[in-house]
């Protein structure tokens, strides 16, 4: 919808406007090889979006594994992820785009991660103050490609979600936007040149 002109923009963190996922996926390598579970690279990537907590739901449940605690070891697995902290760097092509909009538009994030760990990146990029509100998976009981999360962030920002342009980088948090009514820009579309064609409504 190349003449949409939005009246508010909501940006997904991890792997959107942070330059996370590898990292993300060092610290689950290490707490797989430390818990014997199973969980192989493409499926981390395939569940993007979904808390951390419910991944290790999922696998203790898939796997037999009653003796796993999934909040004990959700902390154990961001705490491994902070010692990467320092290397994490800005998705520019993103960041970009809110820089150009900051104070000039609402803006907010909307992101499946914790609230200590999300303000940790937006802090440590020093964008944590462009946004208006931070929405994460505290906040909403229903979790991506479910539109709770980008709603809640629209609410917050008193933006009506269709005039809402919001950015992802994985396939559950676009089905999420797209449920929402937003206009759903593909970051990974903009990271390898190709158009950032919006896909929503």
């Amino acid at each position: 919808m190349p003449d949409f002109i939005p009246a508010g923009l909501v940006f997904d963190c991890d792997g959107t406007l942070a330059d996370t996922m590898p990292l993300h996926w060092r610290a689950w390598s290490e707490l797989a090889r430390r818990h014997r579970l199973e969980f192989p690279e493409t499926r981390f990537y395939a569940l993007g979006g979904v808390p951390t907590r419910d991944i290790l739901r999922m696998l203790a449940a898939e796997q037999g594994r009653p003796d796993i605690d999934p909040l004990v070891l959700a902390h154990e697995k961001e705490e491994l992820y902070f010692q990467y902290l320092p290397e994490v760097g800005p998705v520019e092509e993103v960041v970009s785009i809110a820089r150009e909009h900051r104070g000039r538009m609402p803006m907010a994030v909307a992101s499946g991660g914790s609230r200590h760990a999300i303000r940790r990146i937006l802090e440590h990029l020093g964008i944590l103050g462009w946004f208006d509100a931070v929405v994460t998976n505290e906040d909403v009981t229903r979790q991506k490609p479910a539109p709770d999360i980008f709603l809640e962030a629209a609410a917050r920002i008193r933006v009506e979600p269709i005039r809402c342009r919001a950015f992802e980088d994985t396939d559950l948090g676009m089905q999420a936007i797209v449920s929402a009514g937003m206009d759903a820009v593909d970051v990974r579309r903009m990271r390898t040149g190709l158009p950032p064609a919006a896909l929503g409504r």
